[in-house]
């Protein structure tokens, strides 16, 4: 069974960082692309950030380019997201998935960025 657990999130200010984990078990974690998405107050789900198998190609969405970093660590099953540079806009409840799955997301952490 998949199985996916975030943590990292907390209340910033504007301008401030968090560094997001996802801890994996249950598949070939080295094996698969993942993700980080999130899902602001009464709106839908938006993608943020993807990285392959290997953690050679990373891509993200142009409100993160800059700003947001995703990264890996196969020994350790671990997907982070450093947030840099925090908006208020920023503020959601963000989820880690697994090959592009949504409905293989966790219970979240989540985001609060105001001063």
């Amino acid at each position: 069974e998949v199985q996916l657990e975030e943590s990292g999130g907390g209340l910033v200010q504007p301008g401030g960082s968090l560094r997001l984990s996802c801890a994996a078990s249950g598949f070939t974690f080295s094996s698969y692309s993942m993700g980080w998405v999130r899902q602001a107050p009464g709106k839908g789900f938006e993608w943020v950030s993807s990285i392959s198998s290997d953690g050679a190609r990373t891509y993200y969405t142009n409100s993160a380019k800059g700003r947001f970093t995703i990264s890996r660590d196969n020994a350790k099953n671990t997907l982070y997201l450093q947030l840099n540079s925090l908006k208020t806009d920023d503020t959601a409840m963000y989820y880690c998935v697994y090959n592009g799955d949504l409905e293989s997301r966790g219970r979240g952490t989540q985001v609060t960025v105001s001063s």
